[in-house]
């Protein structure tokens, strides 16, 4: 048996022929950029995620620039960033000029609740990764950056439809950010991201910035650039949230199935809360000391996985940064992630679980 750790052309024949048709009414209005495909997904992620203004671009590493810029975050002005992330969260920072302070996560990949302790005079704002698809812990967060008088900037990149206390993932910071990168749980047929915010002036300031700084053609009221969506990435975002809750109780299924079948192996460590609310299900992380052989066996029995993250931010070349980032760095060293998607099929599942449980009982 071969499974793949992600294949999307594994979507359904239906879904297949509404993207068809979808993309045949794009080409027909002839309109490619902007226009009411846009309009509707902004509206329809602000209805579905409580978000006052959700303003779409190109992709979730500019969403998290925009935002920066929009904060008016930039030379001279420090950022606190988790060491464990993907390389967008250090790399939207540095485009701004402004410099990355990386500290440890907690040993789920979380930003370590003790950030505090790297706020110095420039800090200008922190920036909580919701990793896996698993919320930080928001409240006492924006409390803290309250009190500091520093901005939040969520990074909720793989954390759509996540939600605590009943605040969506990115909807509780300054700015959040989202990728609807294809392999997220709502994802594009290309690139696309977008940034959420209660603020009309902060909102305002991001689609300016997305748009060559101009409210109006030929009208430009600040230095911006070129983040506007594809009108029929739009299109498509707009298919898959039909899709959305059907594909989520998927994988929840999925993931109660792991829980339930590995639960009694004492060499493996279990992602936490996978099954709640504020916890999307976009990965599933298992980590474990032998992770090395573990992936080679599953491979060799045709299984897919993947590493996120094999190293740490401060760990690469153009990011070196002293510190003591622990948590992380055994994460990097432990973490696999196994084949965690609706176009799983029963029997692929339970193979996969047959597979695991046979590698440590061996």
């Amino acid at each position: 048996m071969k499974i793949p750790f992600l294949d999307l052309s594994r979507m359904e024949v239906r879904l297949r022929d509404r993207l068809k048709d979808r993309f045949s009414e794009v080409l027909e209005a002839g309109i490619f950029s902007g226009g009411k495909e846009v309009d509707y997904f902004e509206k329809s992620v602000s209805k579905y995620l409580n978000s006052p203004f959700s303003i779409a671009c190109a992709n979730g590493t500019d969403a998290l620039e925009l935002a920066l810029r929009a904060l008016e975050i930039g030379p001279g002005d420090e950022v606190i960033v988790p060491a464990m992330t993907w390389v967008s969260t250090a790399e939207a920072v540095v485009f701004v000029g402004a410099k990355p302070i990386f500290w440890d996560t907690n040993e789920n990949g979380l930003l370590k609740e003790d950030w505090e302790k790297a706020v110095t005079a420039k800090t200008k704002a922190v920036i909580p990764v919701h990793l896996y698809g698993k919320m930080v812990d928001m409240k006492p967060l924006m409390e803290k950056a309250k009190n500091l008088q520093l901005f939040v900037i969520e990074d909720a990149a793989q954390a759509f439809g996540a939600f605590q206390n009943g605040k969506a993932a990115g909807t509780w910071g300054n700015v959040g950010c989202l990728s609807f990168y294809p392999t997220k749980n709502l994802g594009a047929l290309g690139e696309a991201g977008m940034c959420l915010t209660t603020d009309p002036d902060v909102a305002q300031r991001i689609r300016l910035f997305g748009n060559h700084g101009q409210p109006l053609r030929d009208q430009h009221e600040l230095v911006g650039r070129n983040s506007r969506i594809d009108t029929l990435q739009a299109a498509f975002l707009n298919v898959m949230l039909e899709n959305f809750e059907g594909n989520q109780a998927k994988r929840k299924s999925i993931a109660k199935r792991y829980l339930e079948a590995f639960a009694g192996i004492a060499e493996l460590t279990l992602p936490e809360s996978t099954l709640e609310e504020d916890h999307n299900a976009h990965l599933f992380v298992v980590q474990t000391d032998r992770r090395d052989k573990l992936r080679t066996f599953l491979g060799n029995h045709g299984i897919g996985t993947a590493i996120h993250y094999p190293r740490i931010i401060p760990d690469l070349i153009p990011f070196a940064s002293e510190g003591s980032f622990d948590n992380a760095r055994k994460l990097s060293l432990e973490g696999l992630s196994i084949p965690l998607n609706p176009f799983l099929k029963a029997e692929e599942i339970e193979y996969i679980i047959q597979k695991i449980r046979t590698f440590f009982k061996a």
